[in-house]
């Protein structure tokens, strides 16, 4: 399985750019898996309902299915990497695309807009291996045309 880190500040396009891979890779006959991971703390299930009383109710696991989906429900310490306990559930995925932390295993692709004007992550961390932009932009890493989605995952493939 490969693991790729879309990664950028915000406003970048980072969502955007993984549905269309997600597009591609799919149309390629792969299985992708996701994960999004938000800077912030907040709830991800509905305060009152029955799932989330059982988590108050202090529930480890609490898991909810309905008759086509399944949520489990897990706590996290701030510092702990999700892929430590999650890991297993992209066993059968031959990608898996992570928007944002950067710090997990798998390899930090950056989306990079000059308009958003906000500077490029690339010259603060080394760790990042290829910038996806249609601007002009100096760097000694490869630079993938952000218009140009199947040359992007042919990239990727390569990795």
């Amino acid at each position: 399985m490969k693991i790729f880190h879309i990664v950028g500040r915000s406003k970048n396009g980072k969502t955007t750019l993984i549905l269309e891979l997600i597009a591609e890779l799919r149309k390629r006959g792969l299985a992708v898996g996701t994960l999004k991971h938000s800077g912030h703390a907040h709830e991800l299930e509905t305060p009152g309902k029955d799932s989330w009383r059982h988590r108050e109710a202090g529930a480890v696991p609490s898991a909810v299915t309905t008759t086509d989906q399944m949520a489990v429900y897990l706590p996290r310490k701030v510092d702990e990497n999700p892929f430590d306990r999650l890991g297993h559930l992209f066993a059968e995925c031959d990608i898996v695309l992570v928007e944002g932390y950067a710090n997990g295993p798998g390899a930090n692709i950056e989306v990079w807009r000059a308009a958003n004007g906000k500077d490029p992550l690339f010259p603060e961390r080394d760790d990042i291996l290829a910038v996806v932009t249609d601007d002009p932009v100096e760097t000694g890493l490869p630079v993938w045309p952000r218009r140009d989605v199947a040359a992007i995952v042919d990239a990727m493939m390569r990795l």
